[in-house]
């Protein structure tokens, strides 16, 4: 076992959730004008701590997005366990969604000038992209969303309502004006 595979000591565990939080607010105040050394006096650690954890801001925005999608792949698992297909694309689409409303850092990250980094998070995205295509494939075998719907267009409408999460827009509409158009009915 690798050093980078050993459980974190307790100590080490809380100190690189206090850099996520302190990370999570200020990234969600003001995007990517955060300097690293702002994020660990918000945390009440020194920079040396926080690079241990993460080697730049690319990798702490990596870990937002994967401390998200695991709360994300929870939501997609019990979407997946109801029965209608279209329920279960329903509820996975505004549960991914609504959960991403409240984290405006988790859509910096998304949506940020950056390109995530996928890599350090490719578990926590694997596990999420898996449930995403059987719940789509799913809704489009039982005849629920258009033939060629495929679960990367879930990512494009997914960032699409993320990107009208602002004070005045309104993503519910962008969300059911997507639905009226992709939904599959019959002739």
């Amino acid at each position: 076992m690798t050093a980078s595979e050993r459980p974190l000591r307790a100590d080490a565990r809380r100190n690189r959730e206090a850099v996520l939080d302190a990370a999570g607010e200020l990234f969600a105040q003001r995007g990517d004008a955060v300097q690293v050394d702002e994020i660990a006096e918000r945390a009440g650690l020194g920079v040396g701590t926080l690079y241990r954890h993460f080697a730049d801001k690319q990798a702490l925005l990596a870990a937002i997005i994967g401390r998200r999608f695991e709360s994300m792949t929870a939501i997609a698992r019990a979407a997946d366990e109801t029965e209608d297909p279209w329920t279960a694309f329903e509820t996975l689409l505004y549960g991914y969604l609504e959960s991403a409303e409240n984290d405006a850092a988790f859509r910096f990250a998304l949506l940020g000038p950056g390109e995530p980094r996928w890599k350090d998070i490719a578990a926590e995205k694997t596990d999420f992209s898996r449930i995403t295509e059987r719940i789509v494939r799913r809704a489009v075998d039982a005849g629920h969303l258009r033939a060629d719907f495929a679960a990367e267009d879930f990512v494009l409408v997914t960032r699409g309502a993320m990107a009208n999460m602002t004070g005045t827009a309104d993503w519910r509409r962008h969300v059911a004006l997507f639905l009226e158009g992709v939904r599959h009915r019959a002739s």
